[in-house]
């Protein structure tokens, strides 16, 4: 297999630079769903997509060349660039999920043990939870209080803010730890935030206010003597959860009970990094499936006119099944489509039905990337390879193929077709050695409506992983290969 660097001029290796540099920054701004639509949406309306239900409340109509949007819940976004063609005839669709492996804070997380201020935490998706103590750690996300005031969350990422971490058990008494199988070395239990260790000190003026106010109860304190020594003790032993909540109240004006209405997700502190003395790689959380995000983001901005409509949808809770009102399996992509069909005047449950199951479609997400320390857990002959270019995977699931997209002969040959004539550099790849284990993506959900489906995207190493590594190369090759997608795909 040719490596897809030494395929590039002058031009094009500061073209792949431009666009890594450009990659980079979109994992900055977004770690998590919510930061993602912001920045997509920012990006779409810069490019003149125009949100759908504003176009509906003034009664507008869509034509060819025309541009829209339409986001659920601030997690999931769905693009539509209208084609030439009818809808009926279908659509070139581009997919992805933009939730990634992390920590989410649960509704009643802050407790204090041992002198730490701990916020209690539950995994989310597909993690080796070892992997994530020790590591500077940031929380992102939103708190809503009950007046409807949402206050945004974004601690750890300047240079000037402070930083969490989970804790480990020192080398010098882990002997019964290392022991235990790595899936439970670090229990999920275990993945509490240490986010406070200074106790709450009164001012001079509340510690004199407190004296008078002890001194005027001094006969009701000694007939209630034991009483109040239990209860300083439980003062005490939560002065560093009382100084956290004063803090929390004080910069954000948030109180303990307002965790209640939060989502609050805890993820890897620090930027998106070159990887390599020849800075051929990238480094960063959340490249599952931020970097088929991005790349199909850029690609449906850059597309101009094009025969078929053109659409995106990049969504939420795939890590998790793709369940829920912002995940793949809810009715929000279908309701999108019936909106732009009725605005371009095509609308009827027949036509659809009929739009898309005659749909092209690829399932972007990452795929394995080969790993010569783990040489034993792949297939050497069909295993993506960092460098390689993009990635096509006629199949995902696990084992048997069980819950798998299995795209048919001739679509792949289509797609074959496309990437050769516009020279994109591309690969094919399953996921692992067959018996290993597996996963899956968006694509079987998309194949229900009887459209065209592939599995597609970039190759990713230490995939999951707090850090991930993708090749500049492949990210670069997946924009290019989805512009010549939405372009030329019409089986």
């Amino acid at each position: 297999m040719k490596n897809t660097w030494e395929t590039y001029n002058e031009k094009q290796l500061k073209e792949v630079d431009a666009f890594a540099d450009e990659y980079r920054n979109f994992l900055d701004e977004g770690k998590t769903e919510r930061e993602c639509v912001d920045y997509i949406v920012n990006s779409a309306q810069a490019q003149g997509y125009r949100e759908i239900q504003e176009v509906i409340k003034c009664g507008g109509r869509l034509v060819p060349g025309d541009k829209v949007y339409g986001v659920c819940m601030n997690k999931s976004v769905a693009m539509f660039r209208i084609g030439k063609k009818p809808m009926a005839e279908g659509m070139n669709i581009l997919g992805a999920h933009i939730d990634s492996p992390r920590l989410d804070v649960k509704q009643n997380p802050l407790y204090e043990e041992g002198g730490f201020a701990y916020l209690d935490t539950h995994y989310y998706g597909g993690v080796k939870k070892y992997q994530w103590v020790t590591i500077p750690l940031s929380i992102h996300g939103v708190v809503v209080k009950k007046d409807g005031t949402i206050v945004e969350i974004n601690i750890g990422e300047s240079e000037d803010d402070p930083v969490f971490f989970i804790s480990d058990l020192l080398i010098h008494l882990s002997q019964e730890q290392l022991e235990k199988k790595a899936s439970k070395v670090i229990e999920g239990e275990a993945l509490d935030l240490i986010i406070g260790n200074q106790p709450f000190i009164f001012s001079k003026e509340k510690a004199a206010e407190k004296e008078e106010q002890d001194t005027d109860r001094e006969d009701e304190k000694s007939r209630k003597k034991d009483k109040k020594g239990k209860k300083e003790k439980r003062k005490a032993r939560e002065a560093v959860k009382k100084g956290i909540l004063e803090i929390l109240k004080k910069q954000y004006d948030v109180e303990e009970e307002d965790f209640i209405s939060a989502e609050l997700e805890i993820v890897p502190a620090g930027k998106a990094r070159e990887a390599g003395f020849d800075r051929s790689m990238i480094l960063a959380y959340g490249q599952d499936d931020r970097v088929c995000a991005f790349s199909s983001l850029k690609a449906m901005l850059e597309v101009e006119e094009t025969d078929r409509t053109a659409c995106c949808i990049l969504v939420d809770k795939e890590e998790i099944g793709s369940v829920g009102a912002t995940g793949m399996q809810s009715r929000f992509f279908e309701n999108m489509v019936a909106e732009v069909m009725n605005l371009t005047g095509e609308y009827s449950e027949l036509n659809v039905r009929r739009c898309l199951a005659s749909s092209c479609m690829l399932s972007s997400d990452v795929s394995s990337a080969f790993d010569p320390a783990f040489a034993a857990s792949f297939d050497k002959k069909n295993v993506a390879y960092l460098g390689g270019g993009m990635v096509f995977n006629k199949f995902t699931g696990s084992r048997g193929k069980s819950g798998s997209n299995d795209a048919n002969a001739e679509y792949l040959a289509h797609i074959r077709r496309i990437f050769e004539e516009e020279k994109v550099n591309f690969q094919t790849a399953e996921l692992g050695k067959v018996d290993l284990g597996g996963g899956g993506t968006i694509a079987y959900i998309l194949a229900l409506y009887g459209m065209n489906v592939i599995d597609s995207g970039v190759a990713v190493l230490n995939m999951h992983a707090p850090w991930e590594a993708t090749s500049k190369a492949d990210v670069y090759e997946a924009k290019r290969g989805y512009v010549a997608f939405l372009k030329g795909a019409d089986l």
